[in-house]
């Protein structure tokens, strides 16, 4: 009988859960500011690698607009990092691990340079 209860002690304690790495990560840098007129920033970094930081302004269309990134260790231990910048334009993320597009053929550039110089002389073609 003790020999049972001393195997189920032994088991529920190797079954406990144990602790992953990155959920022992500890906030080292935690910065923020924000005047309250659109204008902010905050920067933070963790034990384990991972930092952001973001500025941020009012935009000349009532939005906001943002400049920051982050960065953070992937698996196999390189680090990955995105900054971007949003505002009128859109989110406009850079980052050596996103997609590049195809290059347009030149024959592209050509069509797109002939239809810039029709729009500059007024041209228009009826849908």
């Amino acid at each position: 009988m003790k020999l049972v209860l001393v195997i189920c002690l032994v088991a529920l304690a190797t079954a406990t859960p144990q602790k992953h790495p990155e959920s022992t990560a500890q906030i080292v840098v935690d910065e923020r500011s924000d005047s309250g007129d659109g204008n902010f920033h905050y920067r933070f970094e963790t034990s384990n690698g991972i930092s952001a930081q973001k500025t941020g302004t009012p935009g000349s269309e009532g939005q906001s607009n943002m400049d920051g990134g982050f960065r953070f260790t992937l698996p196999d231990g390189t680090i990955a990092e995105v900054r971007y910048v949003a505002n009128e334009l859109g989110y406009q993320p850079e980052s050596s691990l996103l997609p590049k597009p195809h290059p347009l053929p030149d024959h592209v550039h050509e069509l797109l340079r002939i239809a810039e110089e029709q729009r500059r002389k007024g041209i228009t073609f009826e849908k």
